[in-house]
């Protein structure tokens, strides 16, 4: 048997498996069997911690559909928390591994527990091969659209002007644009009156998510591009499961995501 512990921030929700000591990493058949939300856990993804030197662990992210994503900021915030929680101390910050590079995180403490996590994302990317003939590719019309491609380790289609009610229907469509040979994530979103951004994120392998952290920093990358939203400043994104904190440096060259991260349960699965 083994021990899982489940997670979310949110409301996306994580199993996270700590393999630190064996090192060994689950395949895609093993991932979709513990997301089925009928017939197993129930996850939006599974979150593998390995041993990393020289640092805290590096995760691996697969999505429910048994498909690995390069990064996940709701998750890397869910396994900060477990590590720093079952850590011999109290740590303030945490570096991590991910197929995004090594993020650290700046960890708030609430009655012994993590209550929130600020994570510096890295730089989003607007030349990076995401299209088959590369970037940048901002304002641009793809299926009668306007869309914004932004990297944060992991593709995104940004929308500014379709709104999260036509996630549902498009969402499926552009996932699998042929655009995007990795396929993509994308970002339906609206501009609220106080200034912050209401954002539906239909994610790749998964769906429509109550919420997703890298789709909300692609967001306010393009938001601030496009002049709709301030550059370092936090701007404020509401998801369908709460509200993520998004700063973005006016180079771009570091986003900084910061939100609540909770604790479910935890169990053991053969």
């Amino acid at each position: 048997m083994e021990r899982f512990f489940k997670y979310h921030g949110l409301g996306n929700d994580f199993v996270v498996l700590d393999r630190r000591s064996s090192g060994l990493d689950i395949d895609a058949d093993l991932s979709r069997k513990l997301c089925d939300r009928h017939f197993g856990i129930g996850a939006d993804g599974v979150l593998v911690v390995l041993p990393e030197p020289g640092t805290e662990g590096r995760m691996v992210v697969h999505n429910a559909d048994g498909s690995i994503a390069e990064m996940c900021g709701n998750g890397l915030r869910c396994v900060v928390k477990h590590v720093a929680e079952n850590s011999a101390e109290r740590p303030q910050r945490i570096a991590i591994a991910t197929g995004a590079g090594l993020l650290a995180s700046d960890i708030e403490w609430r009655e012994g527990q993590v209550d929130r996590v600020t994570v510096a994302m890295g730089p989003a990317r607007l030349k990076e091969p995401i299209l088959p003939h590369g970037g940048p590719f901002v304002r641009q019309p793809i299926e009668g659209l306007i869309g914004t491609a932004v990297s944060m380790g992991n593709p995104h289609l940004v929308l500014l002007d379709v709104p999260p009610s036509e996630a549902e229907r498009l969402g499926s469509g552009l996932e699998h644009h042929p655009l995007f040979p990795n396929r993509t994530n994308v970002e339906f979103v609206e501009k609220r009156a106080a200034g912050g951004l209401r954002v539906t994120v239909w994610e790749r392998g998964v769906g429509i998510t109550l919420a997703c952290g890298t789709g909300a920093c692609a967001t306010v990358v393009a938001s601030a591009l496009d002049g709709r939203s301030p550059f370092d400043e936090w701007v404020p994104v509401e998801l369908p499961g709460g509200v993520l904190d998004i700063k973005v440096a006016r180079d771009l060259s570091q986003v900084w995501l910061r939100g609540p991260v909770r604790f479910v349960y935890s169990g053991t699965v053969p």
